[in-house]
């Protein structure tokens, strides 16, 4: 079996899907790895260093193509949508093709891979249960970005973030706000507190409470009846219009007296929710700072531009996008280690051998034999209603 590793096309996208460290893991499985000219440069992962591992270089992308038998890559035509396109005629039937894909929004290259023929499985798919955690890239890039969200924070402020007691004076900390506390939430409280930022943190689920304040990070609660924000997987639920309200009413006081509000609130598959009014930005000090995580998806802020840097009122509101790519050579390491970790969790016998009674493996294939298989994916791509009327 031969597991090909393409440079990723995406603009601005400099994460590999596969790092030299785990190429010998891969050949100890029986599997070759091909690698496509440059593929791991923009990481700081040089051709030289696949080959040192064993690996072999491509002649170009078509040749990688045609010999792989498994295609391994950050982001798959779904999370790709323009450069990606060019890959499809490459593609071919029963091809098995793993990465980042957004199933649940991206219709027309998912059904484009279905039609080729593609086996498709997702990351963003992933279940959040024990067996799965060291497959979990979702939650392995959000670290990333959460690390990186506090460094552009405290780049962007005119403030130092740490206490310091000097001949000039007492320099007050400086206070952050971070909305989330999923892992890039977590990872955000962690690295603000360790340059020395007063911090408190909202969720809506009650039950990161104790992880909140483990971190040193005071909790701002409110009141939710058992099981009301989050769903089976652990992620949060989308909620209604009230709820938000609420939510609004509450953070309004915690975020005109925080210099920096990092948000980080998004719902699989739907548009991040509007957590931050422009009334409240209004309401900030001049020169306080919001970064915004969700901005790809909408944004946690009113005023957030994706991929931009807005000025409002003095308030600096950045709109990063595609975060984990800024440090890739640390976001490529832990990513391949989830996605081989995946492949050889079904490699059986030299071959991908896919048991739909393994959780991990039916909550991941999205496309199989022509069609796309996956019950969420069909829903929410509005499929299954279209087959059952064609029917």
């Amino acid at each position: 079996m031969v597991v090909g590793i393409p440079r990723e096309t995406f603009p601005g996208e400099r994460r590999v899907s596969v790092t030299p460290a785990v190429v010998p893991g891969l050949m100890k499985k029986g599997i070759e790895v091909a690698v496509e000219p440059g593929a791991g440069a923009s990481a700081g992962f040089g051709d030289g260093a696949y080959q040192e591992k064993g690996a072999r270089l491509a002649r170009d992308r078509a040749d990688l193509f045609g010999t792989a038998d498994v295609i391994l890559q950050v982001r798959g035509l779904g999370a790709n949508p323009d450069a990606g396109r060019a890959d499809l005629s490459l593609l071919r039937a029963d091809q098995i093709v793993i990465g980042f894909l957004e199933p649940l929004t991206a219709r027309e290259a998912i059904e484009a891979l279905a039609d080729r023929g593609v086996v498709a499985l997702s990351m963003e798919l992933m279940p959040r249960i024990t067996r799965a955690q060291s497959m979990d890239a979702l939650s392995s890039q959000a670290t990333v970005a959460g690390y990186k969200a506090v460094i552009l924070a405290a780049e962007a402020s005119p403030r130092m973030f740490p206490m310091l007691t000097t001949a000039a004076g007492t320099i007050a900390p400086a206070r952050v706000f971070v909305v989330g506390a999923g892992v890039a939430g977590l990872q955000a409280i962690a690295s603000a507190r360790r340059l020395g930022a007063v911090v408190s943190a909202y969720d809506v689920r009650p039950a990161v409470r104790e992880q909140v304040q483990s971190l040193g990070a005071k909790f701002v609660e409110m009141e939710l009846s058992a099981g009301e924000a989050e769903d089976k997987s652990g992620y949060a639920k989308a909620m209604g219009e009230e709820f938000y309200r609420r939510q609004r009413e509450l953070m309004a006081k915690v975020v005109c007296e925080s210099d920096v509000v990092i948000t980080t609130a998004v719902v699989p598959g739907r548009r991040a929710p509007v957590l931050i009014t422009a009334e409240m930005v209004h309401k900030m000090a001049p020169g306080s700072v919001i970064v915004d995580l969700a901005a790809e998806r909408g944004g946690n802020c009113e005023l957030t531009r994706p991929g931009e840097t807005v000025c409002e009122n003095g308030v600096v509101i950045l709109g990063p996008a595609n975060l984990p790519a800024t440090t890739p050579y640390h976001a490529s390491m832990m990513y391949a280690r989830n996605i081989t970790t995946f492949l050889l969790h079904m490699v059986k016998d030299g071959k991908v051998q896919l048991d739909e009674k393994d959780e991990i493996v039916r909550e991941t294939l999205v496309t199989r034999g022509g069609r796309v298989v996956h019950p969420k994916v069909r829903e929410a791509l509005g499929l299954a209603v279209a087959e059952s009327s064609a029917a």
